[in-house]
């Protein structure tokens, strides 16, 4: 079937499967992707029922959600029109990160795949979007990022580099945008404890690389574990 073919609401669940699969790297619970929609349980039971009648998604009564390959190659071309017009948004028009999603949200099921296709081309086939998220190829190809973790589980001391930062939290986005952090900024783990807020500083590497977000050197910043487990890390060796 293809992507078109689905309503766009059909199109936002196979969307919010495939990120919520991205960040837990396996079958979802139900109830997270309630969350994620704003809609009610019934109401996300419901879609997922006409999903699996459709042969997209597998869901036993019970149980997790997950994309049959039927439903992979259409989330991949969601997440894909996502992604490159976010990405399109931010460098072309100026966009902040903390902008884009919803307004990418909106564009995904208006614009044509030949459209997409230009926007790629325009781009120059970028593989990350503005929150460091892979962005899927043409043919549905991912492409291959650095394995991470969230930064929730980072031990305090430690060096790490910022890959992905969900977009879901808009007013986090905000503020790490103001202390000039984003895909690549360098930071270390100051204070880590429970129930009290992981303190960050930015910190500077001399291999940073243009384009890379190199944060307002020094600073501390402070995000509570919640925040923290929205972006995801790598250590950075000594």
């Amino acid at each position: 079937m293809d992507v078109t073919q689905l309503s766009a609401n059909a199109q936002d669940y196979l969307k919010v499967i495939w990120d919520l699969q991205e960040w837990d790297e396996g079958p979802v619970q139900p109830s997270a992707v309630a969350e994620r929609t704003g809609m009610k349980l019934s109401t996300v039971s419901g879609a997922l029922s006409r999903l699996v009648d459709a042969g997209l998604v597998e869901h036993k009564p019970y149980g997790k959600v997950g994309l049959t390959p039927a439903g992979v190659r259409s989330a991949v071309t969601m997440v894909r029109r996502h992604r490159l017009l976010e990405t399109f948004l931010v460098e072309v028009l100026d966009y902040s990160w903390d902008e884009v999603h919803e307004e990418a949200d909106a564009l995904e099921h208006a614009v044509s795949d030949k459209m997409i296709e230009k926007i790629d081309q325009y781009l120059d086939h970028p593989t990350l979007d503005p929150h460091g998220d892979a962005i899927p190829s043409e043919t549905g190809t991912i492409p291959v990022i650095p394995e991470t973790q969230p930064l929730s589980q980072v031990e305090e001391g430690n060096t790490i580099r910022v890959h992905r930062v969900s977009d879901e939290d808009s007013t986090m986005l905000r503020y790490l945008s103001k202390h000039g952090i984003g895909h690549g900024t360098l930071l270390q783990v100051v204070r880590k404890q429970e129930e009290e807020p992981v303190t960050l500083r930015v910190v500077t590497d001399p291999a940073d690389q243009p384009g890379q977000a190199v944060g307002k050197q020094g600073e501390d910043l402070q995000l509570n574990f919640a925040q923290a487990a929205l972006i995801q890390v790598s250590p950075v060796l000594a």
